[in-house]
């Protein structure tokens, strides 16, 4: 559920405020960033909004998590595709794997390499059945961090 009381100050999150302690040397990654924000909040129309505007693969990127977030598995597929090959699914692979021994999830998904398309059918297998859960929600909350660092 959405955070009203955020809101606002998403609103008022222009790149211009949000990034006003540095120079902004890619708009596209900035703008990235933002459907980001909106997202951690439960705002996925402005999310939406936002990653369906920025034409790279980290805004696919996004833009697929929004979709795998609402519940469209087959919408969050097509953008992930548009992804390619991401420098975040180096780091993403060996972090899901270490989460994956920690939640006894070994087996859900590839051990080794990042397989965005297996993470959507866990999460879709989660929301069905509520088994591995706590396993996807962790894998995600590292996917951001990861995204957000990039």
């Amino acid at each position: 559920m959405s955070d009203p009381a955020m809101r606002g100050k998403l609103e008022a999150a222009t790149l211009d405020v949000a990034f006003a302690h540095a120079k902004v040397a890619d708009r596209d990654m900035a703008h990235a960033c933002l459907a980001g924000l909106w997202l951690v909040y439960d705002f996925l129309d402005e999310s939406h909004r936002i990653s369906q505007d920025v034409d790279t693969p980290t805004g696919s990127f996004w833009h697929g998590v929004m979709h795998r977030r609402d519940g469209d598995f087959s919408n969050a597929k097509y953008w992930f595709r548009r992804v390619g090959k991401h420098p975040v699914y180096v780091p993403l692979a060996e972090a899901a794997t270490q989460l994956a021994m920690e939640h006894d999830a070994l087996g859900v998904l590839p051990a080794g390499t990042w397989d965005p398309m297996a993470f959507v059918d866990a999460c879709q297998a989660a929301v069905r059945t509520g088994k591995h859960a706590g396993f996807c929600r962790a894998v995600q909350q590292a996917e951001w961090e990861l995204l957000f660092d990039h």
